[in-house]
């Protein structure tokens, strides 16, 4: 994992889980040969950490620790991460740090939309830490960032991965009206798995935001993904399936849960490459536009391919061209 330069200095000398001190640990398993990737380290790749800390700004793929880092920022793809660096919740499956996050930065829309400019990006993620320290749970500050991509980049596509806006009444609303182009929002795991895995959210809360999100626009993408390895029954995430078709979600992702430290959830299972694939065929069955299913698929990865194959999956649906 690649450490971001931060803009603020008493960062590093913080704990980077100190509500997580107290789990106990469990041993990480080696993983199988379909799991492992290339170290970082391209031209490129140190062209995109540059811009990204010249900017001062966070990203996912490094806060996350993501396996797709190297390839990602080879390719000048990176999924911006707003509102800090520190989470207010402290899910059993996620490396962010938890803890009272600081001030929002009101001059990081225009960072994330001058850095997105120069690397000149066809296609962006923003996602951000949950933020219930705010009354809006940061829903104006997504609002603000979209708007300035727009002004900065206006031929990007913007896909927002947000949190769930709990108790934030109008939140969602104010991010829908800035209209990017695709709405994500994961679902992570199973139901029965929320209290361990992801105890701050409400599993059908977060089916009834990606819901209102169609009936606020019909026209946006809707998103959402789970990572498998966690516990869940083959027959729990088929029942996701079914719940996100419900609210009419557009495009699924599933990946393989990697667990960052021993205070983390322990991997319960590594989700074979076929295992996969037969996720993925019976998602495109239940009428999903688009799946990614694979074992190193995270929210961002390809996005911009992704978009692409969404929209041209519309169409198809539509009539508008052919197959």
């Amino acid at each position: 994992m690649v450490t971001i330069v931060d803009t603020v200095s008493d960062r590093a000398e913080r704990p980077r889980h100190p509500e997580k001190a107290k789990r106990p640990e469990s041993p990480i398993q080696r993983k199988p040969d379909w799991i492992r990737v290339k170290a970082p380290g391209s031209p490129a790749w140190r062209e995109t950490n540059q811009i990204v800390k010249e900017h001062g700004l966070v990203t996912v793929c490094e806060e996350a620790g993501c396996p797709n880092i190297g390839e990602c920022w080879s390719k000048k793809h990176a999924t911006f991460m707003i509102m800090g660096d520190t989470c207010t919740r402290a899910c059993a499956f996620c490396n962010v740090r938890t803890g009272l996050p600081d001030a929002l930065d009101a001059e990081e829309p225009r960072k994330v939309a001058d850095a997105v400019a120069k690397l000149g990006l066809e296609h962006v993620v923003i996602t951000s830490v949950d933020r219930d320290d705010l009354a809006d749970g940061g829903a104006r500050h997504f609002a603000d960032t979209i708007e300035a991509i727009r002004r900065a980049a206006p031929a990007t596509t913007i896909e927002i991965l947000t949190p769930d806006f709990l108790r934030k009444p109008g939140a969602l609303e104010v991010v829908v009206e800035a209209r990017p182009d695709v709405f994500n929002h994961n679902l992570e795991t199973v139901p029965s798995k929320y209290l361990t895995v992801r105890p701050g959210a409400r599993y059908f809360h977060s089916i009834r935001l990606l819901q209102r999100v169609k009936e606020l626009d019909p026209s946006m993408f809707t998103k959402s993904g789970i990572m498998v390895g966690l516990g869940e029954e083959r027959n729990e995430v088929l029942q996701l399936m079914d719940d996100l078709r419900s609210a009419d979600v557009d495009f699924l992702t599933i990946g393989q849960y990697l667990q960052p430290t021993r205070r983390h959830h322990a991997v319960m299972k590594f989700v074979t490459p076929e295992e996969f694939k037969g996720y993925e065929a019976i998602a495109y069955t239940k009428g999903f536009l688009l799946v990614s299913s694979t074992p190193l698929t995270r929210s961002s990865y390809h996005a911009g391919e992704d978009f692409a194959r969404l929209r041209s999956a519309r169409l198809q649906k539509l009539g508008l061209v052919s197959a």
